[in-house]
């Protein structure tokens, strides 16, 4: 997976920037925020308290409903919010930031088009980081690459934070890893890791710290992080290196370095994407967007992800 950095950056920069227009009352109308993962997830987590804060800042105080539309790691959610939803601004999507990559390669299954989409915002920056089983025999990075059998980790499609991170980490270091796709969401990933079906997973540092069954997993030491992907270590688990110092220790090229620093600062800006059609400027759309920022900004949403142990 060899990216071109000047692609790459062309996709973040060209997403265009609305027309705000004056606000339009939904009053007894139902907004929908489509989540491209199943329940109980950060993304699940995230719209449904969302959901319950943003009709506050909305002209007419608005219905707001969370529909669950898993597979294919966001992709099929993208693909509705596209295609199929009405540009009229009542249907909003929680995405995975790495859908861009989908589309970038060239992958048949896609029928979005990210610089079409009107974004919205992000309510956390995360990075990312792996995790592994304690019993298993990858203890490091050095162990996968000089494994005879890679560890097999799970995915929830080729748009997950966890395939990307598999595919940056044999494309920079040659570690090779089993990827097995099509879990539908985070949480039967974790279920199938308890069960011994794989052993590891990537993902955002902000569900590792922030729920079950991470919390009870590292009391109990059932899990070890083999990396962090932010620029320094994570005080939260300090003995863990990230990325860089690995590619520091290997000797990484230059080209390599490049191509993951893009990918890896993807989260700076949007680990959990809200979207919508970009029609829906002019219609409904922008009361919407208002709303969301409204509520990022408020810190009444701040004071419950907190309680959480959500960052923000």
């Amino acid at each position: 997976m060899r990216i071109s950095i000047l692609l790459l950056l062309g996709m973040f920069l060209v997403v265009t920037k609305p027309q705000w227009v004056a606000a339009t009352s939904l009053e007894g109308k139902t907004i929908k925020i489509v989540v491209g993962f199943t329940s109980g997830g950060f993304y699940d987590r995230w719209s449904r308290l969302l959901a319950r804060f943003v009709p506050k800042y909305l002209p007419g105080n608005p219905e707001m409903v969370v529909q669950n539309m898993p597979g294919a790691g966001g992709l099929i959610a993208a693909n509705h919010i596209y295609s199929v939803a009405k540009p009229d601004g009542l249907t909003i999507a929680m995405l995975s930031y790495g859908l861009y990559l989908d589309q970038l390669v060239g992958r048949k299954e896609v029928q979005y088009d990210v610089r079409k989409l009107h974004w919205i915002g992000s309510p956390e920056k995360s990075d990312v980081l792996m995790y592994m089983r304690s019993d298993s025999p990858y203890k490091t990075i050095e162990d996968i690459r000089n494994a005879s059998t890679p560890p097999k980790c799970g995915s929830t499609g080729t748009a997950g934070t966890d395939y990307i991170l598999a595919r940056l980490l044999e494309d920079t270091l040659d570690a090779k890893i089993e990827t097995v796709l099509g879990y539908p969401g985070g949480s039967e990933i974790d279920l199938a890791v308890e069960k011994g079906e794989v052993q590891c997973r990537g993902l955002t540092a902000a569900p590792f710290f922030g729920r079950e069954p991470f919390i009870s997993w590292r009391k109990r030491n059932f899990v070890n992080v083999l990396l962090y992907g932010g620029l320094r270590r994570d005080p939260r688990i300090p003995d863990t290196p990230t990325i860089y110092e690995i590619f520091d220790k290997e000797k990484t090229s230059e080209e390599s370095r490049r191509v993951a620093d893009v990918i890896l600062r993807g989260g700076d800006f949007c680990t959990r994407t809200a979207a919508g059609p970009l029609a829906v400027v002019g219609s409904g759309g922008p009361s919407s967007a208002r709303g969301f920022i409204e509520v990022f900004r408020s810190s009444r949403i701040d004071s419950r992800a907190s309680r959480r142990q959500w960052p923000t």
